[in-house]
C-alpha cells in the first residue's frame, strides 16, 4: 500500500465531491489519510475509503485566535504528519490553509492543480492540469478526479460514494425525531437555506411548492437554528422543524429513510446525493448547475436553474441593479419544482 494525504479541509459540499476520488485511490493500492476540517470530520471519518481521517479544527482555531493552545495543537498535529513519510500528497483545496500543509507534510510526490489560488500552486512539485471547463460546463467531481487520472489509475470514469455507517444510537435519535410523522405518505425533506444568501430561491417560491404537494407527502424541515424564521415562513408553522436538533450523522440517516430531498446548491444537497437512496432536486441560483449538480439518474437526481444570461455569476454580492437584482433567486418558477416533484412522487418508494 502506498501512502497518501488528501488535503481538503471544507467545505462540505467539496469534501462530498472528493469521496469518489478517495475510492478510485483506495482501489489502486493507496492507503488515504485525509485532512478536514470540523464540517465534513463526520462523513470522512470511519469512511469506508479512507484509513485514517485528521482533524484541522479550523473553526475552533479562529474561534480562540492566537494563543499558546491553538500552537501546541498544530505543531502535535505536524509532527503527526512527518512521521508518516507520505509517497503522494494531493493538494485539492488549492488555498493558504491547505499548502501550509502540504509543505509540512513532506511527502515525496506533492500534487497541485495548476492555477490554483492563493499561491497554493507553488507548495506542489508535480503540477496537475485541471479539464476542460467552458463555461463551468465540466463537473466538479470530474475535475477532482484529474488527480487519479495524472497518477495513471483504472476506474476513473467510476462515480462511487461511500458514507460512515450509522449507529443504532443514531437510527433512535432519528426515529425520536420523527416522531408523528404520517408514515403512510413518502418523506419529502426540504433544506432551504445555505451560508451564501444569492444561492437561497426564494421564501415565496418554496412556499407555494409546499402548498402544493402538502397532501401527497410527509413534510420534514431541516436547517441550523438560524434558518428557523424562513422554516416557519416557508411551512406556515406546521410539518416537523428539525432546523438545529442534526448533526451530519442524522441527516445522513434522515435523507436515507426520505424518497425526495430538495435544496438550493448546499452541503445538504450533496450529502443527499451522496446516500444514493433519495431523488435529490437541486435548485440552482447564482451557482453553475453543470459544475455542482448531482451526477447520475437523470430521472432522480435533478439540478434545476433558471434561463438568465447572466447565470451564472457564481458570486456571493449580485452585480446587477434595479429590478433585475436578484433576479436569479427568483427563478426557476415553482411551476417547475412542483411538476418534477409530482413525478418523482408518482413513482417514489415509500422508505421511512
Amino acid at each position: 500500500m502506498k501512502k497518501l494525504l488528501l488535503i481538503k479541509l471544507s467545505s462540505l459540499g467539496d469534501i462530498i465531491f472528493n469521496i469518489p476520488l478517495a475510492n478510485v485511490l483506495q482501489k489502486n493500492g493507496y492507503e488515504i489519510t485525509w485532512l478536514v476540517s470540523e464540517k465534513g470530520y463526520d462523513v470522512i471519518k470511519d469512511n469506508p475509503a479512507v484509513k485514517k481521517a485528521i482533524l484541522i479544527p479550523i473553526q475552533k482555531w479562529k474561534k480562540k485566535g492566537f494563543c499558546l493552545g491553538n500552537i501546541i495543537e498544530f505543531i502535535k498535529i505536524a509532527m503527526e504528519l512527518r512521521k508518516e513519510h507520505f509517497d503522494v500528497a494531493i493538494d485539492s483545496q488549492g488555498m493558504f490553509k491547505s499548502m501550509q500543509w502540504m509543505l509540512i507534510a513532506r511527502a515525496k510526490r506533492k500534487l497541485v492543480f495548476e492555477h490554483s489560488r492563493e499561491f497554493s500552486t507553488y507548495a506542489g512539485n508535480e503540477v496537475v492540469k485541471r479539464a476542460p471547463n467552458p463555461n463551468c460546463t465540466t463537473n466538479i467531481i470530474i475535475q477532482y478526479m484529474q488527480f487519479a487520472k495524472y497518477l495513471g489509475l483504472e476506474g476513473t470514469d467510476e462515480i462511487k460514494y461511500t458514507l460512515p455507517p450509522v449507529s443504532s444510537e443514531t437510527k433512535a435519535k432519528v426515529d425520536q425525531l420523527l416522531q408523528g410523522l404520517d408514515l403512510s405518505k413518502p418523506m419529502v425533506v426540504i433544506c432551504p437555506a445555505t451560508t451564501w444568501k444569492m444561492k437561497h430561491w426564494k421564501k415565496d417560491n418554496w412556499k407555494q411548492v409546499v402548498d402544493a404537494i402538502k397532501d401527497k407527502c410527509s413534510l420534514v424541515f431541516t436547517g441550523t437554528e438560524k434558518d428557523n424564521d424562513l422554516i416557519n415562513y416557508i411551512s406556515g408553522g406546521e410539518f416537523i422543524n428539525l432546523a438545529g436538533k442534526t448533526q451530519l450523522k442524522e441527516l445522513v440517516e434522515l435523507f436515507s429513510r426520505a424518497a425526495l430531498v430538495m435544496s438550493p446548491d448546499s452541503g445538504s444537497a450533496h450529502l443527499a446525493r451522496a446516500t444514493e437512496i433519495p431523488a435529490v432536486v437541486t435548485i440552482f441560483c447564482c451557482t453553475p448547475a453543470t459544475m455542482y449538480g448531482p451526477l447520475g439518474d437523470p430521472e432522480k437526481y435533478y439540478s434545476i436553474r433558471g434561463n438568465l444570461n447572466c447565470f451564472p455569476c457564481h458570486r456571493r454580492i449580485c452585480p446587477l441593479t434595479g429590478p433585475e437584482a436578484g433576479l436569479c433567486r427568483r427563478k426557476p418558477e415553482p411551476e417547475e419544482i412542483i411538476n418534477i416533484v409530482n413525478k418523482i412522487l408518482q413513482n417514489a418508494k415509500h422508505i421511512v
